[in-house]
């Protein structure tokens, strides 16, 4: 079978009938290009700000239990007091005060008595509210002003 090229039509032979196809031009033309950079600069945005914003965010679990971290290191150092200890007389939150060795980073704790459900009893302070059992709360604050708070009880034992 022999194919003749006339005036960029292409003779198809499909049984017994002759049609003739306009040949195919290869390659994009302007205007499909301008298109595609239209619809890439409506989309790009919208692909790459998630990703930025993960980016930005990536050092936040970090930052979490780094504050956890401290707020156990100062529960820690409040609960190796006995109860009667002046260091857990029951006082409300301390103002925040900077963390040495950690910049950004920020706590306070406040000590309050409470019953055996470990509500606080009257204003928590006075001792006339003693039930035998003192909740220590500390709150760390990272650099991002995210707070994160543990509790801790301890009780008077006879």
């Amino acid at each position: 079978m022999k194919v003749f090229v006339v005036n960029d039509w292409i003779p198809v032979f499909t049984g017994m009938t002759k049609t003739f196809k306009k040949q195919k031009n290869k390659g994009f033309t302007l205007i499909e290009i301008i298109i595609l950079i239209v619809m890439a600069g409506i989309l790009l945005p919208v692909i790459i700000v998630p990703f930025v914003t993960g980016v930005k965010s990536s050092g936040k679990p970090e930052m979490a239990t780094k504050a956890m971290y401290l707020a156990h290191q100062k529960m820690e150092e409040l609960m190796k007091y006995r109860y009667h200890n002046s260091a857990l007389n029951p006082a409300a939150f301390t103002s925040y005060a900077d963390i040495t060795g950690f910049s950004g980073y920020q706590w306070q704790w406040e000590i309050y008595y409470v019953d055996n459900s470990f509500n606080v009893v009257g204003d928590g302070i006075l001792s006339t509210n003693h039930r035998g059992y003192k909740r220590i709360r500390v709150r760390v604050k990272d650099p991002m002003n995210d707070t994160y708070e543990i509790y801790s009880v301890v009780a008077f034992f006879h």
